[in-house]
């Protein structure tokens, strides 16, 4: 098994007594698999996924649970094992590249910065893996590319330097943290496609966030729902998509847009 979620609690030191962001959830995910984790705005999702990247701030929140990364606990891991996985065995692609990304550094050096950080790699080997999971990523012509500032790249563009930089270490683990809201439909269907392929060739287990259940149909094999912090409704595509059992699920489907035939 990839990862495990054991009763997983999460409450932000600030918030009142009782008020959990997120209230004791379990799911897994196996090796290789796809995973869609849905709700709307607030649901606890994107919390979830900080806290399984060890992005979460033990000043401020306070977690009790466990979550198992390949067997190993990670809220009993040391800084130093914790630091091994992240950005190596799990990484993250986040929403807005824009805004992860260094205005003033190239697009180049970024992508190679978890190979910097994990392994002892010249400066021409980091290179040459830059460019080579630049490929994978699918951007067009990777030598003129990794030398171009990130406001010289579209939108489309930019999300795959990120995927880039998250598959350029191999991880097991890839999070994507709603990685295709900011996108028109043409590029989003390209970065889904982008996905699969990694998933298929790699065998990378991704955990796709989305509120977006259209999006999760495509891509996912199984998906987990949350509502207020809750774990309401775990299952595979098309059972939850064709029978869900609870109410705020039906609710989610019922609002997916459909097309509709004119004349």
């Amino acid at each position: 098994m990839l990862l495990e979620i054991q009763d997983l609690r999460i409450h932000f030191r600030d918030a009142p007594a009782g008020k959990d962001a997120v209230k004791g959830i379990s799911f897994h995910m196996d090796e290789g698999e796809i995973l869609g984790l849905v709700g709307e705005s607030g649901s606890g999702k994107t919390v979830t996924a900080m806290a399984l990247s060890s992005l979460l701030s033990n000043a401020k929140t306070e977690m009790t649970g466990a979550i198992l990364f390949q067997g190993k606990d990670m809220f009993r891991a040391s800084r130093e094992e914790l630091r091994a996985m992240r950005g190596k065995d799990i990484c993250v692609v986040f929403q807005e590249p824009m805004t992860s990304m260094d205005p003033v550094m190239r697009i180049g050096p970024q992508i190679e910065e978890a190979l910097l950080v994990h392994t002892d790699l010249s400066p021409a080997e980091r290179k040459a893996k830059a460019l080579q999971a630049m490929a994978d990523a699918e951007l067009p012509d990777p030598e003129t590319l990794y030398y171009k500032y990130p406001h010289e790249l579209s939108g489309g563009m930019l999300q795959r330097a990120m995927i880039a930089a998250a598959i350029i270490s191999e991880p097991k683990l890839l999070i994507c943290d709603e990685p295709t809201t900011a996108l028109d439909v043409t590029i989003q269907e390209g970065i889904l496609a982008l996905l699969k392929k990694i998933n298929r060739e790699k065998g990378t287990g991704i955990l796709f966030i989305s509120h977006n259940l259209h999006v999760v149909r495509k891509l996912c094999t199984r998906v987990a729902v949350m509502c207020k912090g809750e774990l309401v409704e775990e299952g595979d595509v098309d059972q939850v998509f064709f029978q869900p059992r609870q109410d705020y699920t039906k609710r989610l489907i019922a609002a997916i847009p459909t097309r509709r035939k004119r004349g």
